[in-house]
């Protein structure tokens, strides 16, 4: 496969831009990564014209796929041919704002900001201005966006910033515990829960290979918190409007979070972010209350529109059927190749989200036959539950260097663009066929 424009162009990226990209998993590919030129359907096509089936759909965003439907396009066209932005509100953002409030039963009132960034950002902001609290829990290995607040590692005894720019007097407000750990997060409202505003989590770890909650953890939460005066905040910028539908991943969980913060689907595949939650609480931002929150591109028309004909059209015209569906035939074939040719792995996700996480430990090929057949689900009957990620660190103890440098490049040589590393989800859009299905099986048979 030809990728000279692609190095060419990385050449260029590096002398103006630090690592050569804007984001810094974009460089996770090794030598460099390739350029998109431009999308079609479910594949990309980039610098050099090599047409791959495109599995990352810009990180969970284009939950329609590369080709917007005519409605969809129209309404983007036109609010962008209007007038770029104006400063002052719009008719399509209280349109928005009132399909969230409609379709999500936990938001009773939404803010909109620019990123998921942004929205958890703004949501620990708060949370502490709600509660009078300082404190901060968080999973570890869960990726809340590029703030100060979050990007935090360690454990709740010795958290310690995750990146060089983080004060540790930041870090000490912020107390991470293991995913799916009762216990922990136990010991830890014993020792600070009269300072803890919230519980921040992933319903999903969606950053960190795909990790499902065990039965009952997340109802765990909501009741942990209400017990101590402290707030829940589900952060489903990925989750949101792709698991569970229309009515996000905690509908299909069945709990009620006090915020929630959105980002990706909400926006239709342009900057977006939101925080969503009961009124009482989203009224404490500026102006009706005392915490600051405001931003100058906020409730953008074009992404307004963008988000809104995107959930609308989803709404509409069977779109959860058709991306679940597909989900649900990749982790199936998918969790038939590992059983026969690497037992040891774990097929992870759910609805449009699947990967495939290289365990260093399994069953054995004669336990498979009574395992997960769609995904591990976290069932304790199943022989695969000892072994199947709990939490960050089993993830982080697979062969993550084998996933990036080996597996990733073979899956590309044969048409297949995956997640840029072995934590990242992977996504099905309402552009994917049956056909890259069963294109995308082979390769995965032929590359493990």
């Amino acid at each position: 496969m030809n990728d000279d424009n692609s190095r060419e162009l990385y050449d260029r990226a590096l002398s103006v831009m630090p690592g050569g990209v804007n984001s810094a998993v974009r460089a996770a590919i090794e030598p460099y990564p390739f350029f998109v030129q431009k999308g079609d359907g479910g594949h990309v096509i980039d610098a050099d014209g090599n047409r791959l089936v495109d599995w990352v759909m810009g990180l969970g965003p284009l939950l329609l796929g590369h080709d917007l439907p005519d409605q969809v396009r129209a309404a983007i066209q036109q609010n962008a041919s209007e007038g770029p932005m104006y400063g002052t509100p719009t008719e399509v953002e209280v349109d928005l704002a009132e399909f969230v409030v409609r379709h999500v039963p936990s938001v009773e009132k939404i803010r909109f900001v620019n990123s998921g960034t942004e929205a958890t950002t703004s949501a620990v902001r708060l949370a502490r201005g709600y509660t009078g609290r300082n404190k901060i829990v968080v999973m570890q290995g869960g990726y809340h966006g590029a703030q100060e607040s979050t990007l935090v590692e360690g454990d709740a005894e010795n958290p310690q910033p995750s990146s060089a720019g983080v004060p540790h007097s930041f870090a000490e407000h912020t107390l991470p515990v293991p995913f799916n750990d009762e216990d922990a997060m136990r010991a830890v409202f014993e020792e600070h829960g009269e300072d803890i505003a919230a519980v921040m989590t992933e319903p999903i770890l969606g950053n960190y290979g795909i990790v499902s909650p065990e039965d009952g953890y997340l109802e765990f939460l909501r009741e942990l918190t209400d017990e101590h005066g402290s707030l829940f905040i589900l952060d489903e910028v990925i989750t949101g409007f792709r698991v569970g539908g229309l009515g996000c991943a905690q509908s299909e969980f069945g709990v009620t979070p006090d915020i929630t913060t959105f980002g990706k689907i909400i926006g239709g595949g342009f900057p977006v972010g939101a925080i969503g939650g009961k009124a009482h609480i989203i009224e404490q931002f500026a102006p009706s209350g005392p915490v600051f929150q405001a931003g100058t591109f906020s409730g953008h028309p074009v992404t307004m529109a963008a988000g809104l004909e995107t959930l609308q059209f989803a709404a509409e015209n069977g779109v959860y059927d058709h991306v679940n569906g597909l989900g649900e035939r990749l982790r199936t074939g998918l969790s038939e190749i590992v059983a026969d040719q690497a037992p040891e792995y774990t097929v992870v996700g759910t609805d449009s989200m699947f990967k495939v996480i290289f365990t260093r430990a399994g069953p054995g090929k004669n336990s498979l036959d009574e395992a997960c057949t769609d995904g591990c689900r976290q069932n304790p009957t199943c022989p695969r539950y000892d072994h199947c990620p709990k939490n960050a660190a089993d993830v982080k103890n697979a062969e993550t260097e084998r996933w990036r440098r080996v597996f990733w490049g073979q899956m590309k040589a044969q048409g297949i663009f995956l997640s840029q590393n072995q934590f990242e989800c992977q996504f099905v859009s309402y552009a994917h066929t049956d056909e890259d299905v069963e294109r995308t099986l082979e390769a995965y048979k032929e590359a493990l």
